[in-house]
């Protein structure tokens, strides 16, 4: 496994709503390139509360710069916070299995909740680059935490948005837009989820019937984030059995009609 430690310049950290925040780093230093549905493992702060480190998958890839979009809930991402332009970011990385963009691919279909359309806005950017359509849904409690909707949007992806504040985000009214609205006006070639173990078990019913190849990139609390710990285990099937694998090391991405979602 490729893997780094590095005390990278913080550029920016500023709230950007209610719940979330925004921070870029400057990456100039790093030799090594950062793929989509990668994360970096993250000290949040100077002191040691908390001890263990916050995952954090990357937003925006750039030549020397990438950019974390995060949900400030605990006390890791709380301390974050008070991260500012000029300190240092304490981070290692990048870190684990990221998604797989085909070069082929025509039109790919984002389903995304929460802080998952973050994990998934770094596809849009990779589609976008390869001239690739995408085609997303993101989903939210209100409208001000669809962050990347309009980012998404400069890069011509056609976006569907729906929150619980609208009373639009129930999983019949997602499969409504997906089977209704999408499927039938683009071939999707490849689909990719992230954020939500509704709209994931959504999504791999929807990619089972139609035949769609797809990824999922899974979101576990993790202490060390090299598979030493074995804090962030999940099941996959291989073979028609189940097996044991670790988030950090082994995904966070992996095959959507692979994993078992609770």
């Amino acid at each position: 496994m490729l893997m780094k430690q590095y005390k990278a310049p913080v550029l920016s950290n500023r709230q950007v709503s209610e719940r979330y925040w925004h921070m870029v780093v400057d990456t100039s230093m790093m030799s090594c390139a950062v793929e989509p549905g990668q994360f970096f493992h993250i000290r949040c702060a100077d002191n040691y509360s908390p001890f263990l480190r916050r995952p954090l998958s990357v937003y925006q890839i750039h030549e020397d710069t990438i950019e974390f979009l995060y949900l400030v809930k605990g006390e890791g991402t709380t301390g974050m916070t008070r991260i500012q332009e000029g300190d240092t970011l304490d981070m290692m990385g990048p870190l684990g299995k990221g998604f797989e963009l085909y070069k082929q691919a025509g039109t790919i279909l984002l389903v995304a909740r929460g802080v998952g359309i973050a994990t998934l806005a770094a596809v849009a950017q990779a589609a976008f680059l390869q001239n690739t359509h995408c085609v997303a849904v993101l989903s939210a409690r209100t409208k001000e935490d669809l962050l990347a909707a309009e980012y998404l949007e400069e890069f011509g992806a056609d976006v569907y948005k729906v929150t619980e504040e609208d009373g639009t985000s129930d999983v019949e009214s997602v499969r409504h837009i997906i089977e209704t609205n999408i499927l039938p006006n683009h071939k999707i070639d490849s689909m990719y989820t992230c954020g939500s173990r509704r709209l994931s078990r959504l999504s791999q019913t929807i990619a089972e019937i139609h035949g769609i190849p797809g990824e999922i990139a899974l979101e576990e609390h993790m202490g060390c984030a090299m598979g030493a710990c074995y804090a962030c285990v999940c099941d996959i099937r291989e073979n028609d059995a189940l097996k044991s694998v670790r988030v950090c090391i082994d995904g966070p991405v992996f095959p959507l009609d692979k994993v078992v979602i609770e």
